[in-house]
Parts: structure tokens; C-alpha cells; sequence
């Protein structure tokens, strides 16, 4: 259940890093919708990521509070990173 728990975390706060990235970098925005697909997908990949490395819930460890904040990071940077690669690409391709 903590694992299922993290991923959600993870993916809820992809979304929001997502979105707090399309509105930084007005230029690479992909639309809000965008933006959150892109944001989950990245905040999806981010956590697992740290989870591997030893951070976060996935990682094997429980419920506590530095896991969480483990995922919530993970998630939102992640996000963030993901969208701001999609659009970037998405500017160069469309030139």
C-alpha cells in the first residue's frame, strides 16, 4: 500500500511541477493539459528514479515523513524537468 501510495504522490505532484514549469518557460508551454500529461509521465519516472537510488518510498522504505518528501520532490521535479525537455523539442521541431 505505501508503494501504491508514493507513486500517486509522485504523479499528483508531476502534474503540478509540470504545470509550474509551462508557466515559468511561457516559450515551451504545452498547454495545460500537456503539461500535466507531460508533468505525470516525468513525475512517474522522477520518483521511480529516486526509488532506485535509495530515496523516497520506493526505495523499499516506509511511510515516513522523509519518504514523503522523498516522493513529493521527486515528483515535482521530475515533472518539471520532463515538460521543459518536451517543449523545448517541441519549439525546435516546429522552426
Amino acid at each position: 500500500m505505501g508503494n501504491l501510495l508514493a507513486l500517486i504522490i509522485q504523479l499528483v505532484c508531476g502534474a503540478v511541477g509540470g504545470n509550474i514549469a509551462g508557466s515559468l518557460l511561457k516559450n515551451s508551454s504545452l498547454g495545460t493539459i500537456g503539461n500535466s500529461i507531460a508533468g505525470i509521465v516525468g513525475g512517474g519516472l522522477g520518483g521511480q528514479l529516486l526509488g532506485l537510488l535509495g530515496v523516497g518510498a520506493s526505495g523499499g522504505g516506509g511511510l515516513d515523513i522523509a519518504s514523503i518528501i522523498g516522493s513529493i520532490l521527486g515528483g515535482g521535479v521530475g515533472g518539471g524537468v520532463l515538460m521543459a525537455i518536451i517543449g523545448i523539442i517541441k519549439k525546435a521541431l516546429a522552426k
